[in-house]
Order: C-alpha cells, then sequence, then structure tokens
C-alpha cells in the first residue's frame, strides 16, 4: 500500500471520526425515540428499562423459549397486564431485547476502535477478538441478534432496524479505516470486505456456541489467525 502522507491521514480520520459521530446518533435517537413511545409512566420508575433488564437476564440464564409477557411481569413485579404497555406481544419483546444487545455492543465496537493510544492494528486484533468474546460469553443474546427467531420470520421492528442496521454501517467504516492504515486490502470493495471479514468472525463465533470442535480455551489463538489472515492478504494485495 502507498504511504499517506500526514494531512491526509487526519483528514481521513476527521471523515471516520463524523462517520462514527453519525451512526452513534442514529443509533441513541432510536433508543430514545423507542422509550418516548411509552404509553404510560410508572411509579417505580421506568418500567420498560427494568422490564428489558429482566428479560435479557431470563434470556440468559433460560433461553428464548422462557420468554413470555406473563413470566415476565412476574420477574419485574408488576401487573400482568403492564408490560402491554410497552410490547403488543412477544415478537415484540425479542425486537427490543435484541435492538439492546445491539446497542451495547456497538457501544463496545466504539470503544475499541476510538483508542488512540493504540495502533490500529492492536484495535484490529482487539476489535476481533471482543465480537468473538462477545457472542461466546452472550450465546441466548448473540443468537436472538444474529439468528432465524427474528429475521427469517420477518419479525424485526422498526425500532430493532433501526438500531441494527447502523451498526454493520459502523462495520463499514472501521473496515474503510483500516483498509486506509493498510491493513485490509485496499483492492477490495470496502462493503464486500466487511460482509467477509464479519461473516469470518460470526463463523467463529458459531463454532464456539455451538461447539463444534471449539471451545472457549480456543477463541484467542483462533482471533489471531483470523486477524493474521486477513492483514497477511493485506500485504499480498
Amino acid at each position: 500500500m502507498s504511504a499517506v502522507n500526514v494531512t491526509d491521514t487526519r483528514e481521513e480520520e476527521a471523515v471516520v471520526t463524523s462517520a462514527t459521530d453519525a451512526a452513534v446518533n442514529t443509533i441513541s435517537n432510536a433508543v430514545s425515540n423507542s422509550v418516548s413511545n411509552t404509553a404510560q409512566s410508572y411509579h417505580h420508575g421506568d418500567l420498560r428499562t427494568a422490564l428489558l433488564n429482566a428479560a435479557a437476564k431470563r434470556l440468559s440464564e433460560h433461553g428464548v423459549d422462557s420468554l413470555s409477557l406473563r413470566k415476565l411481569a412476574e420477574d419485574a413485579g408488576v401487573s400482568r397486564t403492564a408490560p402491554y404497555h410497552h410490547f403488543k406481544d412477544k415478537s415484540a419483546l425479542l425486537s427490543a431485547i435484541a435492538a439492546k444487545g445491539f446497542s451495547d455492543w456497538h457501544s463496545t465496537a466504539k470503544r475499541i476502535f476510538e483508542q488512540e493510544d493504540k495502533t490500529p492494528s492492536a484495535r484490529f486484533r482487539e476489535f476481533v477478538c471482543e465480537y468473538v468474546g462477545y457472542a461466546a460469553a452472550n450465546p441466548e443474546m448473540y443468537e436472538l441478534m444474529f439468528g432465524r427467531t427474528i429475521w427469517q420470520n420477518n419479525a424485526a421492528t422498526g425500532d430493532l432496524k433501526d438500531v441494527a442496521f447502523p451498526c454493520f454501517q459502523f462495520q463499514v467504516t472501521m473496515t474503510k479505516f483500516w483498509q486506509h492504515k493498510g491493513l485490509l486490502p485496499d483492492n477490495q470493495d470496502a462493503l464486500r470486505l466487511a460482509q467477509v471479514t464479519w461473516g469470518t468472525l460470526h463463523g467463529i463465533a458459531r463454532l464456539l456456541i455451538d461447539g463444534i470442535y471449539a471451545d472457549s480455551s480456543h477463541i484467542q489463538e483462533m482471533c489471531d489467525c483470523a486477524a493474521d489472515l486477513f492483514m497477511q492478504a493485506s500485504n499480498k494485495a
């Protein structure tokens, strides 16, 4: 890859920062709009947040099949009708939980990407490991975020799409930055390269979650291998 002067680098980083801020604002607005759509306020605080936290806990401990608005009301200590003021049915609840997962993951990715005290290479490696590690540590949430329960059944709400799509846009933004820094092949379309890198990490995550000849003790080595392969491809581009 040809050398880039300081001015070009600063301009590129400014563009990336602007795109990052735009993605963050989109997600923040989507989450805020979702909360502002609440039809009723409750005396014990933000019931919607309490319900989502309880739902995420139940999902993690007992799986998606254990979720229902009735059980959620019991977990949160509210009336059986209270959750319906925030989620019209179980499908809407699942979309809201998945949206929370995407928002949490985006915050993690943004934190990694903006570590200016680390080299782009170190940030890329950390991103790879954090993605796979997040999936392995939160298998039920990850499955809900990317599995067939929502997407193949066309059950995603508008609020979920408003949070999930900017997450992928941010992946493309990071890919362009790493291409510019010489870490990823710059002779490839950024969108397609983002899809391939994401697909690779998703595949590793699925192997770990499903326990197919891989377990948590292999995460670091598998992630290092994936990062090396992509960066090696850049050197040969």
